[in-house]
């Protein structure tokens, strides 16, 4: 089973609000800032193709690093000693190999590195200046020493695919991306047989027979209709993939590559889109289509798999279960469990035994029975949508009349789920109760509400939240005098435009890394995301054509009706979110003599990974929320 490097952009918003103010009536029964917030014991547990060794993400020195361990026990030991910057993902390779991805100070230039585990040598994979990687395929079982890698160092807006060799570093070009190739899929020889190209607005899809160099393009799409392919199968005939062609819903089908034309369904859910498909590699079988109503869904499509689920579910009952990798073989598992008040708990399981064997609490100071439930709410917008989302309520502060925090997510388009967040866990022992909610254009509930949000940047996106606020005061849940907004990035945005559109609703706010000017947004982009521009002038609006759109969703343009004290929060590095747009909102308040303070670290991009920035950005954040939000 693949182990996908991915940086999970959520985690990075998971920032909170806390407080040090001895008198403050939220403080009662606090557990400390750092407990919510410092690194866990170990992340990304993985193990090794033949199943003896394990590999985890552990501090050193306040840096997450390479860690491995025999798999029947002994000391975790130190395959990496990084002390500028997390390490971001890891994924093994050989027996003898881990791959794993940094950047450098927050600028998201993602090199790939490999470790050796005998002689721990590090090399990195893609040793070039101000230039950024990914890791497209790993090969797995195909090529021992050898992965597909993307660099966009010919040509910053595109990614050249080349195979490296992870022992030697030797780079050996396989495509030239001359036609903004953005997807690729190999089949189970490593051979690229699938391409897609974008211009942003449209999706070019290119397929080759095995064997042959000429690629030919076999369907076109725009951009609304969503076609991922992710596996052939197990004959290198057919491809499996997630598509919403000719549907509101994405779904699980089976697909002619030759011609493009869809064989069959195999999972479909009448409201939410499937997100997941995973393939095992080793048994040439689908294992699951998954999907997310309030909670994740998992509909086990191998026999094989569907045993073994059986089997965790029976033993761990209140918990979420996720066989997040394997051995080769798929006879050793790692499986983790969470809920909305632990974070992730690692067991190995071994199919052959059938024994299920504790390894780790990422969080082992962490107690359950002190933090608070995060319960799944909907409610209704003011043009009939039904908006879904998740209230956390304090421990022992009955369910009237509290003060709130509204913190909407990042993205936009991406959601919020049921699991642990710190940032909401450690909001809810201060005393607030914590509403997030899935506006529209969140991902996960179709196209039709993915595509009302379109150019609603700060219109009937910020209804949804403001309706959320106003079904909290309706309920009797929210003192309307204490209402707080706190987000990150979109939800930055969102604080932004709630400050400045709904002036009078709002006590405070905190913008982390958040957009105030959509047409600075548009001209300060990554060069890598220059091909998606069209698609963002379809999706937010175009800064020359729909100028009045623009500035009227730019809530730099109504500073002047911003009356609420605001914390801003930024990262000096930030490649998506540039500082300026921090700058920009903080000087023009400023100019009004609003309380804005400003915290800027030069060492981060956007969002804080480094454990000391997050102690400092939180307990910045409670003090300002307890000075604005404790009941005069």
């Amino acid at each position: 089973m693949r182990v996908i490097l991915v940086l999970c952009l959520a985690s990075l918003f998971a920032a909170s609000c806390s407080t040090r103010n001895k008198n403050a009536s939220l403080q009662s029964g606090a557990i400390s800032l750092e407990t919510f917030f410092r690194n866990p014991v170990a992340s990304s547990v993985s193990i090794s193709p033949n199943g003896e060794m394990l590999a985890a993400l552990m501090p050193f020195k306040g840096r997450m690093n390479v860690f491995v361990r025999d798999i029947k026990g002994g000391e975790w030991n130190a395959l990496t000693k990084v002390d500028d910057r997390d390490i971001a993902g890891i994924q093994w390779k050989t027996d003898n190999t881990i791959l794993f991805i940094k950047d450098f100070g927050g600028d998201e230039n993602f090199h790939v590195f490999s470790v050796n585990l005998s002689s721990k040598e590090v090399k990195d994979l893609t040793p070039f200046a101000k230039v950024r990687a990914q890791i497209i395929d790993t090969l797995d079982g195909v090529f021992d020493n050898e992965i597909v890698v993307g660099i966009n160092k010919r040509d910053p807006r595109v990614f050249d695919v080349y195979k490296v060799n992870v022992i030697t570093g030797a780079l050996t070009l396989i495509l030239e991306n001359t036609k903004t190739y953005v997807g690729y899929l190999f089949d189970h020889k490593g051979n690229l047989r699938m391409t897609v190209a974008s211009d942003g607005v449209n999706n070019d899809y290119f397929y080759r027979d095995a064997g042959k160099k000429d690629f030919r393009k076999i369907m076109s799409l725009d951009f609304k209709d969503s076609f991922a392919p992710v596996a052939f199968d197990k004959n290198n005939k057919n491809i499996y993939a997630i598509s919403n062609i000719k549907r509101n819903t994405a779904a699980a089908v089976e697909v002619n590559p030759r011609n493009g034309h869809e064989i069959q369904t195999i999972f479909s859910n009448p409201d939410y889109d499937v997100t997941g498909l995973q393939y095992s590699k080793e048994r040439k079988e689908l294992i699951e289509a998954s999907f997310t109503d309030w909670k994740m869904e998992q509909h086990v499509l191998s026999p094989y798999y569907k045993e073994i689920y059986g089997a965790l579910k029976a033993e761990i009952t209140d918990k979420e279960v996720v066989i997040s990798n394997s051995n080769k073989n798929e006879t050793r598992m790692v499986v983790v469990t969470y809920s909305d008040r632990t974070q992730a708990q690692y067991y190995i399981y071994d199919v052959t035994s059938k024994k299920l064997t504790f390894l780790l609490d990422s969080a082992p100071w962490m107690k359950p029975s002190e933090l608070a439930e995060m319960k799944p709410v909907s409610y209704k917008s003011r043009d009939g949508l039904i908006i879904h989302g998740y209230l956390t309520l304090p421990k022992n502060k009955g369910d009237k009349n509290l003060p709130v925090v509204i913190n909407p997510h990042g993205g936009p388009w991406a959601r919020d789920m049921w699991r642990y967040n710190p940032q909401v866990q450690f909001l809810a022992n201060r005393g607030y109760a914590v509403l997030q909610m899935n506006f529209r254009g969140s991902t996960g509930y179709g196209r039709k509400f993915w595509e009302a949000s379109f150019k609603q940047w700060g219109l009937k996106m910020q209804d949804d939240i403001t309706d959320g606020v106003e079904w909290l005061i309706s309920q009797g849940i929210a003192d309307k005098n204490r209402v707080a907004i706190y987000g990150g990035s979109y939800g930055g945005y969102a604080v932004l435009a709630g400050l400045a559109f709904t002036p009078d609703l709002y006590r405070c706010g905190v913008d982390y890394v958040g957009v105030s000017n959509i047409f600075t947004l548009m001209q300060t982009v990554p060069p890598y995301w220059q091909p998606m521009r069209d698609k963002f002038y379809k999706m937010i609006g175009h800064p020359e054509k729909e100028k009045d759109l623009i500035e009227k969703a730019s809530p730099l343009f109504s500073a002047n009706k911003i009356k609420a004290p605001l914390l801003v929060v930024q990262g000096a590095q930030d490649p998506r979110v540039k500082k300026s747009e921090s700058d920009q909102i903080v000087e023009a308040l400023k100019k009004r003599g609003v309380d804005v303070p400003y915290l800027v670290k030069e060492n981060e991009g956007h969002g804080f990974r480094n454990e000391e920035n997050r102690f400092e950005f939180y307990r910045t954040m409670e003090t300002f929320l307890d000075k604005h939000m404790t009941k005069m």
